[in-house]
């Protein structure tokens, strides 16, 4: 969807004043305020509920401009912002002094990305400077993949919702550490593991001291309602043995049968990675709306095609709350 000029202009003038304005990424819709406004930053973790522990990503027109926000840019992280930006990676570099610590959640790196979307990079080439942007929903809950969502969730807290269309992406982006001579992968998203280890080599998993990165929660990007995950060949036995115990039942599936009851939502996902990614929170936010006793998912392959949904349910199913009585994938 291409960029209203003039809603760009209202844009760039409500976070020029301080206010918050949602607006759309080819992954999910953001929340962002001037990432150099310390009060601003300060109104995201008020919308959402969040931690203010929990650092934001900031996002910028191109590297050239993100660059500032780093004390150092490490060739790994050069080659990746050349290959992947504008795009679906996050890159976490060491911060620059001007950085405010409420960005960071008090870290020492600070997390950097060019996003693709036309209206995105309409709204941060006209603002010219760094918009710091987590998901555009409550704290924990689904991310919006469409401004309707972000209404929803958060109403009056935001003073303008751009609207781009559904994302195209639909999974948060991937977020690569580049500190201390590491390439840490710190969140799966649609640009794989593969796809960088292809430009810059061998990518290591978190250690004890890796930073912490934005929806690293055990439980995250969570439905309202309950949600367990069952393989395939359990599936239908989780749901008619739920039937059994009088509820109701919302179940996500890519190959398992509807069970035909009118105690059972079923929405049937597609087969592919990309467009089951792309379509995932929409359809988690229908089923939520159910008034279920429950949501079940039919487990995704294994694989890294699917490494980022696999990542995304699991969070939704949450600490604890994938323990009922379902084998996971």
């Amino acid at each position: 969807m291409s960029p209203d000029v003039l809603e760009i202009e209202k844009a760039v003038a409500l976070l020029e004043s301080g206010e918050l304005v949602a607006f759309p990424t080819e992954t999910v819709y953001g929340l962002g305020a001037d990432a150099g406004n310390a009060s601003a930053v300060a109104r995201i973790f008020a919308a959402k509920g969040r931690p203010t522990s929990h650092p934001l990503i900031v996002h910028f027109s191109n590297f050239a401009v993100a660059r500032a926000w780093a004390a150092e840019v490490p060739a790994a992280a050069a080659k990746l912002a050349e290959a992947f930006w504008p795009g679906p990676l996050t890159l976490v570099l060491p911060k620059a002094e001007r950085v405010p610590a409420a960005v960071t959640g008090g870290q020492s790196g600070v997390a950097l990305r060019a996003p693709a979307h036309p209206v995105a990079r309409a709204l941060l080439a006209a603002f010219g400077r760094g918009i710091a942007a987590p998901s555009a929903n409550r704290y924990g809950r689904i991310s919006p993949t469409r401004a309707a969502d972000v209404r929803e969730e958060l109403g009056g807290r935001v003073a303008l919702v751009l609207d781009g269309g559904a994302c195209e992406v639909g999974l948060e982006s991937t977020i690569i550490a580049c500190l201390g001579g590491r390439v840490t992968l710190l969140r799966p998203g649609s640009i794989s593991r593969s796809q960088v280890e292809d430009v810059v080599g061998r990518v290591e998993d978190p250690c004890a001291d890796a930073p912490r990165a934005p929806g690293s929660d055990r439980s995250h990007y969570a439905p309202g309602t309950p949600l367990g995950i069952a393989d395939t060949a359990a599936l239908q036995g989780a749901v008619e043995a739920a039937l059994a115990r009088g509820e109701k039942i919302a179940v996500l599936a890519r190959t398992a049968r509807p069970v035909a009851s009118d105690r059972v939502a079923w929405r049937q996902m597609p087969l592919e990675p990309a467009p089951y990614g792309r379509a995932l929170y929409a359809a988690l936010r229908s089923l939520d709306g159910e008034g279920a006793d429950r949501i079940l998912v039919e487990a995704v392959p294994a694989g890294e095609p699917w490494a980022a949904i696999a990542d995304r349910l699991a969070r939704a199913a949450g600490a604890g709350r994938a323990q009922d009585a379902l084998s996971g994938p």
